[in-house]
């Protein structure tokens, strides 16, 4: 699943370099041997975004080069795709306000919008998070039975400078609750900005979700770009 993500990453023509953090040594062993890049982090990391800091420093330090954005994307979400990673990342290059920006899509049924597995996104007028949840927010229990239905793809882009200040602040509250790195911006008073993909996701927490990913696998364009034959 790791090497389908780093493999279809690899494919966006506007990263110039991808890496799996991990620290985990077989899974850097992995990586290494299908010809991918990998950097051993501490295995101390509550969230995925504190490792993408540390990763980041190291990486920096290894190649003597400073980066502009770094894109967090999660080994569990074997499906991305180039055009997903160029949707999430062009916003703060267009803006320099924006310092940090997530995908979010529909959630088509309702059994999805219960689970807990699927982190849930409220968005505003103007296209910037007002809360994630992994209860289905917002509510349904008043009788209004058609709400929005988002959920958060898990690609995330940050500017170079606001992530290192951002894993130098405390967690927060909500975060902790929600399980959710996100909540930590917004916590702090913080913007981040969503952008609406109609492109299909899946993220892999279950083993039904696996079986899923596999089937739907069979018919996907980007298989043999990358596949060994």
């Amino acid at each position: 699943m790791i090497g389908h993500c780093y493999h279809r990453s690899n494919m966006s023509d506007i990263l110039n370099e991808v890496y799996v953090a991990t620290c985990d040594k077989e899974i850097y062993d992995f990586v290494e041997s299908t010809g991918g890049k990998a950097v051993m982090t501490a295995d101390t990391h509550e969230r995925a975004s504190d490792r993408t800091a540390e990763a980041l420093l190291k990486i920096e330090q290894a190649t003597g080069k400073k980066v502009d954005i770094v894109v967090m994307l999660q080994g569990d979400e074997p499906m991305i795709t180039p055009e997903m990673i160029r949707a999430a990342v062009q916003p703060l290059i267009d803006d320099k306000s924006i310092k940090v920006s997530n995908l979010y899509a529909d959630i088509k049924t309702v059994e999805a919008f219960e689970d807990p597995n699927e982190v849930k996104v409220v968005v505003d007028k103007k296209g910037f998070a007002l809360y994630f949840s992994r209860e289905p927010i917002p509510s349904r229990k008043k009788g209004v039975l058609e709400v929005p239905m988002y959920k958060q793809v898990c690609i995330i882009p940050f500017d170079r400078d606001f992530l290192l200040e951002y894993n130098n602040i405390e967690q927060t509250p909500y975060e902790i609750i929600e399980s959710v790195d996100m909540m930590r911006i917004l916590e702090n008073g913080l913007k981040v900005k969503m952008i609406y993909t109609e492109k299909e996701s899946y993220a892999v927490d279950t083993p039904e979700d696996l079986a899923h990913v596999i089937e739907v696998m069979k018919k996907d364009p980007l298989i043999n770009k990358y596949l060994r034959k």
